[in-house]
């Protein structure tokens, strides 16, 4: 497809990335995640599938979890996006990157960065209220957590080592124990 004569085909705008404020000016077909890599150095945000299959990307835009590589640079003009790298420093990790390294959830560490940013987003969603596929019930505000629920909930992310046991005991470590579902 030709781009029509004088067409704009690249985009100077401001993003926040990680708590820093950062002037970017890249063509239009960039991926929030190329954006991330390529542009900004942040190598926590993975190319896994480049479908928003894997979940390898997965990054926060304003505290919400998004797949970076369907998404364009473009369309976050002026809004705030957290990868892995704005989580938590050495030394002074994240509770819930702490808890992947107590819970040994994580193999190659492929997948980690998204699993965490993920995981994240999961939680902010659940505190919410927001319901998933698994939700039982749609009337009781804060949805509890349970094994099934965070397993669904977690679903868009892949691990490839399968190493989804030891990253649900994560999970559940910093959002408490299962609650009791009556029949």
């Amino acid at each position: 497809m030709d781009m029509p004569v004088g067409a704009a085909t690249r985009a100077a705008f401001q993003i926040t990335v990680n708590g820093e404020p950062r002037e970017v000016d890249v063509d239009l077909r960039t991926t929030l995640l190329d954006l991330l890599r390529e542009h900004l150095g942040l190598k926590g945000p993975k190319k896994g599938c480049d479908h928003g299959q894997c979940g390898a990307c997965t990054v926060l835009v304003g505290g919400r979890r998004i797949n970076a590589c369907l998404s364009l640079a473009i369309m976050h003009e002026g809004e705030s996006v957290t990868t892995i790298e704005g989580v938590g420093l050495p030394g002074r990790l994240h509770p819930l990157q702490a808890a992947f390294l107590t819970r040994d959830a994580f193999q190659c560490g492929y997948c980690t960065p998204g699993q965490i940013c993920s995981a994240l987003g999961m939680l902010a969603e659940a505190r919410c209220g927001e319901p998933s596929g698994a939700t039982l019930d749609l009337a009781t505000g804060a949805t509890p957590l349970t094994d099934a629920e965070i397993r669904e909930r977690m679903s868009g992310n892949i691990c490839r080592c399968s190493a989804y046991p030891q990253i649900l005991e994560a999970i559940r470590d910093i959002a408490g124990p299962a609650p009791e579902i009556s029949p």
